[in-house]
């Protein structure tokens, strides 16, 4: 096993790795920008690098200072948490080029993958269903009102580089589609530096399925079960739970035999999630590959007894898996809830601040991911996820009760900051969600203050 990891990232992930090393009796080193200098993190590992500003471009996206770092410590490996350089192939060329193990798939795989319309030819060719779109990147706005005249409205624009759920634009009427194409290209370009961009058709009030899957890198893998991401804001995740409520047993295992059968074509190596959209009718269909550890890790580990980290490191020191798929029996029901420092009534805008106020929930089977503390900086330049609120139970009814009996304990306040804690209480109170009847619009459809007013929609839940 390595002697010491360099964990480029930051916040509760960063911690959540740096934990399972201390298990596993490695060092820790983090790295980190001004403002973390006394972060939760820094305080935990073994030694902490600073490496930049505030500006994540100038830090935690700055893969020659993070290197650097690595050498200067005398790494083993670099862990890179999920965002930031997680799915830079360029960034795990230079770590192999280094003599450092990079935790995760190998950069030519991460290269394949992380080509957003690249990776759709992949799963074509594997077999796998995937949306009608554009069959190649579009340069030009006479290419993309081609594509979506041949696929049918509303399409979605997305960028080759995207991820995470930024990068997307859903365009309803044609009219709207030069202007949405320009917009998109330039908003690609300035986050991720790559404009370019291809359209699929947008499925309307859709299921969101991902599958959590682990590889040797040699053809052994194997899947721990599939977990529901409908709740989101933006497209981007608020809520998420294992198993799929309401989702037929013999579609769910399609959708994880049809992800663990591409896995297995490409040698996958480390952790993945395989992410789908599943239509009203019951079709799936391949969004995108994640190389890396998702936000949402905990509903599963919580599930399946699986420490996810933990399998990352082996199969990255090259031990293999330590669990065959036979080992893999998930129980119960648990559902994770993201408590983020933004408004919902006002569009989530974030709300940096300072926190005065933080006191987790605790009680049975409740797990709390978190970097928070009395006293810290939120800022604008970070992701604004304060803690993730994990639950586990027998059934869903009692993992909706405990979630919101945990949400109801947690108390973070601070200065100008909102956050999502009472609006997702009001998500689990709803009834379409309780009789798990929810999609993608689910949060399009809650009005936050008009719900606040009146009180959240309840409703009796299936178990």
């Amino acid at each position: 096993m390595f002697s010491t990891v360099l964990i480029a990232n930051r916040g509760e992930i960063a911690l959540r790795v740096a934990r399972t090393c201390r298990e596993l009796g490695i060092r820790t080193v983090a790295v980190c920008s001004d403002p973390d200098r006394e972060s939760a993190v820094t305080r935990f590992v073994d030694e902490c690098v600073r490496i930049g500003p505030a500006a994540p471009r100038r830090s935690y996206l700055n893969a020659a200072a993070v290197i650097t770092a690595a050498l200067q410590v005398g790494a083993d490996a670099v862990h890179p948490g999920y965002g930031f350089l997680s799915e830079d192939p360029d960034f795990a060329e230079i770590c192999e080029t280094a003599g450092l193990t990079f935790v995760g798939p190998s950069s030519s795989l991460l290269a394949k993958l992380g080509d957003k319309a690249r990776a759709r030819e992949i799963a074509r060719e594997a077999g796998l269903p995937v949306l009608p779109g554009s069959p190649e990147t579009l340069e030009t706005v006479g290419q993309a009102k081609s594509v979506a005249a041949a696929i049918g409205y509303p399409v979605i624009i997305k960028a080759v580089a995207g991820g995470g759920g930024r990068g997307m634009t859903v365009v309803r009427d044609p009219r709207d589609l030069s202007g949405a194409f320009l917009e998109a290209r330039a908003g690609a370009q300035a986050a991720f530096g790559d404009a370019r961009l291809y359209a699929e058709r947008y499925l309307e009030n859709a299921r969101h399925i991902e599958v959590q899957i682990l590889g040797d890198g040699e053809g052994e893998v194997v899947q721990l079960g599939e977990r529901d991401c409908s709740v989101q804001r933006r497209r981007q995740k608020l809520l998420e739970e294992t198993p799929a409520p309401g989702l037929p047993r013999e579609l769910a295992d399609r959708i994880c035999a049809a992800a663990v059968h591409s896995a297995r074509e490409l040698d996958y190596a480390g952790a993945g999630t395989y992410e789908f959209l599943v239509d009203q009718d019951g079709g799936f269909y391949l969004m995108e590959v994640n190389c890396r550890i998702q936000v949402e890790h905990p509903v599963t580990e919580l599930v399946t007894g699986v420490d996810l980290v933990r399998e990352q490191l082996r199969v990255a020191a090259g031990y293999g898996l330590s669990i065959r798929q036979e080992d893999i029996a998930p129980r119960g029901v648990s559902i994770e809830c993201r408590v983020n420092a933004e408004d919902p009534e006002r569009g989530f805008l974030p709300t940096p601040g300072v926190v005065e106020e933080f006191s987790a929930p605790g009680g049975p089977f409740v797990r709390v991911d978190t970097h928070g503390f009395p006293g810290l900086r939120v800022t604008a330049d970070y992701d604004p996820l304060l803690a993730k609120v994990a639950v586990w139970a027998p059934d869903r009814r009692q993992a909706i009760e405990r979630a919101d009996r945990a949400l109801g304990e947690f108390r973070v306040a601070g200065r100008g900051m909102s956050t999502t804690r009472e609006f997702l209480r009001e998500v689990l109170a709803d009834a379409t969600f309780r009789a798990a009847k929810h999609t993608t619009g689910l949060v399009g459809d809650l009005k936050p203050a008009e719900v606040r007013r009146t009180g959240a929609r309840r409703a009796s839940c299936p178990s």
